[in-house]
């Protein structure tokens, strides 16, 4: 399955293409609509997001999106400033028709800026025959005393 983008077409076949467009429709300048038709193309209908949180004393929390919800929660985030989120290491599990991918990211004001914060996605997808879906993410961010690992992301 394709999907028509604009300006490029996207694959919906290769984990790569399915990753690089998920990161692709969350990013640009503030203000700007994102893209959420290749959003909505990219996760199965019944996807959740889940960022998770510390909490103030102690513990962590998790909030549990579908889309909408997702969308809803972060357009104030992305009409207040230029925001883009680039992959910056990868771990990948395949097993049949499912794939667990740990995607180490950075959040930055450029496409090419310095990051203002790092983490990483727990990516779970599911292998219809035809294409890749994303069933999962799962997201946590780094954090005094909660850095990404080494050997996901080698120093720089």
């Amino acid at each position: 399955m394709r999907i028509e983008g604009d300006p490029v077409t996207r694959d919906l076949t290769t984990i790569d293409a399915v990753i690089a467009a998920l990161y692709g429709s969350i990013s640009g300048p503030a203000g700007a609509p994102r893209d959420w038709d290749t959003e909505r193309a990219v996760l199965h209908p019944q996807a959740r997001l889940m960022p998770t949180r510390p909490l103030p004393d102690g513990g962590a929390a998790v909030d549990v999106f579908d889309l909408d919800g997702y969308i809803a929660s972060r357009t104030p985030f992305f009409a207040a400033g230029d925001f883009y989120e680039v992959e910056i290491g990868r771990r990948e599990w395949r097993f049949g028709s499912i794939a667990h991918v740990l995607s180490a990211y950075e959040g930055r004001r450029t496409p090419d800026g310095p990051p203002f914060f790092r983490g990483i996605n727990s990516i779970q997808l599911f292998w219809d025959g035809a294409r890749w879906w994303v069933m999962t993410i799962c997201w946590d961010n780094e954090r005094n005393g909660v850095t990404l690992p080494r050997d996901l992301v080698p120093d720089r």
